[in-house]
């Protein structure tokens, strides 16, 4: 069975966060809003002022649960994780890969096509769900337009021919962005 963990998200400017017990308590002006147990917690973020005890970042280090500082906008700052062990024979073989043309090429034939199919599902989308769009057309061409990339996608060998295809396809879905936005009311 699944475990799927939460993540608080702390927005209240001001709030400090502790420990107490086994759980996460939010403090703002020395008043308790909230207490969260620890047990389900995936991670904390908080936003602009906001401040954490070094008990709580202690006790969420040992039990890996992140927590990430973000500006009151939402640009990340930093993180404070516990011990995340590396898997050093994965590393060496993802060096090993980065060096070999041919395994770099397999990689991003792979992300480059799930990227363009991904964007052709957009256009496809739009155009089933807004039939009277007004860039219809241009909406139906760019779908297509996605079809001829993912087909030279499959038979590409140069690296730097897939990056150019990639750009094409971002360059044919981009110019009809404008059309895929359109007021559901």
């Amino acid at each position: 069975m699944m475990h799927y963990l939460n993540t608080l998200f702390v927005t209240t400017q001001g709030a400090y966060l502790s420990k107490d017990g086994e759980a996460v308590c939010v403090q703002v002006e020395r008043e308790t809003r909230l207490r969260v147990p620890l047990h389900g917690l995936g991670g904390i973020v908080c936003f602009g002022q906001v401040s954490c005890s070094p008990a709580l970042m202690g006790e969420c280090a040992e039990r890996h649960i992140a927590i990430s500082f973000m500006t009151e906008n939402g640009r990340f700052l930093a993180k404070v994780q516990g011990f995340a062990p590396g898997n050093v024979l994965l590393r060496r073989e993802q060096y090993r890969r980065a060096d070999d043309q041919a395994a770099c090429l397999k990689i991003a034939r792979a992300v480059v096509a799930a990227k363009v199919a991904n964007c052709r599902t957009s256009l496809q989308r739009a155009l089933r769900d807004n039939p009277e769009s007004p860039g219809r057309e241009k909406t139906e061409f760019a779908a297509r337009r996605m079809d001829v990339c993912l087909e030279k996608i499959e038979n590409e060998t140069s690296l730097d021919a897939l990056r150019g295809i990639e750009g094409d396809a971002a360059r044919t879905y981009f110019d009809v962005f404008d059309h895929l936005i359109y007021d559901r009311a």
